[in-house]
């Protein structure tokens, strides 16, 4: 709500807050991004504090800055700093997303923007791999745009419906919130059909029972 404040009260700090809070959650993962984007959306939509184009800039250059240093980090940082970043991931998706990278490339980093929980095992797939940077910039700028337009979508039908901006923040952050989760459901359910299953136990045949 700090954003929502600062631009109400007609001070300049509602860009920078958009900006560094995208920043920040595409560094350190405490704050939900897409409801930042989708709120800061909502509220161009509803008043003359924010603009919408800017909204979207700085939400693509946040994104993409914070993209190619967790990369840096992944791919320079060593043992112990690529440990801290990939806390919490299970190893076999790991291994699942690097063959994934070798085979698909920029496409695996498209994806992995737009997909909740999808970032941080590509960029960490790119840094092992040691991707070029000339390819993996023009990747991250692509992807870091679309996923600002997506999230961005979201608080403008949020805008475009309630004309109270406070009403149309809360109702875009919850959008952004459960288009969050239904993604995250439907990822986990495809990766568990695409785990292989445990083999049943064999029946011994005749000739193996003495």
């Amino acid at each position: 709500m700090d954003l929502l404040t600062a631009a109400a009260e007609g001070t300049s700090v509602g860009y920078p807050l958009l900006f560094f809070g995208v920043l920040l959650g595409s560094v350190l993962p405490v704050l939900p991004t897409g409801a930042v984007v989708g709120s800061a959306a909502a509220f161009a939509m509803t008043s003359n504090d924010l603009g919408l184009p800017t909204v979207l800039a700085l939400a693509t250059l946040a994104a993409l800055l914070g993209d190619l240093i967790t990369f840096a980090v992944c791919r320079f940082g060593g043992p112990a700093a690529v440990r801290w970043i990939a806390r919490g991931q299970h190893t076999e998706r790991l291994e699942e997303v690097r063959e994934q990278f070798r085979r698909h490339g920029w496409q695996i980093i498209v994806v992995g923007r737009l997909l909740p929980a999808g970032r941080i095992p590509v960029l960490l797939a790119a840094g092992a791999l040691s991707y070029p940077w000339k390819r993996l910039v023009p990747a991250q700028l692509f992807a870091a745009l679309l996923w600002a337009l997506a999230y961005a979508l979201l608080g403008v039908i949020s805008g475009g419906v309630f004309d109270s901006p406070l009403v149309a923040v809360l109702i875009a952050t919850v959008l952004v919130l459960l288009v969050g989760a239904v993604l995250n459901v439907v990822g986990a359910r495809r990766r568990r059909r695409r785990a292989p299953s445990p083999e049943p136990d064999r029946a011994p045949e005749p000739s193996e029972v003495r």
